[in-house]
């Protein structure tokens, strides 16, 4: 099979559309996960909200059951991809090369230790974007990923038979 010919794909049929029961509580959840960290932020006048968390809130409300939304997964995998950011951006520069490698590394981190999350692999390009001193680690990553992981916490039990979280 030649390269062009995968670029078609499998032609595989479309996932089943959600229910607006789940899309209901998705949204539900997303908003009140970033307006609680927000209102934190904003009340405390520090930093908790960071542009990836509006991607975990896609996993955790709408995929709740899958790993990559678990608490173990939100927390670590961002707070490994947001340490390795500045690891790379504080030890190498801020050049091409070291934010690649930072995104490579991040991703090998997760893996390695479990804690995959997809948006937390955006995490390295914001620091190197921004060029935050070393406690961006704890303010906004850890403790905006953890007021995440509350909200939720709260919210799927309240609002779902199933439990959540599956696994810490």
């Amino acid at each position: 099979m030649n390269l062009l010919t995968k670029f078609r794909g499998d032609s595989a049929a479309l996932p089943p559309r959600a229910a607006g029961k789940a899309v209901a509580l998705a949204f539900v959840g997303g908003f009140l996960a970033i307006a609680v960290i927000a209102l934190l932020a904003q009340s405390l006048h520090v930093a908790l909200v960071l542009g990836s968390f509006g991607a975990s809130c896609v996993l955790v409300f709408g995929y709740p059951d899958v790993p990559f939304s678990q608490p173990r997964n939100v927390v670590l995998g961002h707070f490994f991809s947001t340490l390795i950011g500045l690891v790379f951006v504080h030890l190498c520069g801020p050049h091409w090369w070291s934010v690649a490698l930072a995104v490579g590394s991040a991703i090998a981190v997760m893996m390695i230790t479990r804690t995959v999350h997809p948006p937390a692999g955006s995490n390295p390009v914001i620091v190197f974007l921004m060029k935050p001193a070393w406690d961006f680690a704890l303010l906004p990553t850890l403790a905006g990923a953890v007021i995440l992981v509350l909200v939720a916490l709260i919210f799927h039990n309240v609002t779902r038979e199933a439990r959540w979280p599956k696994y810490w």
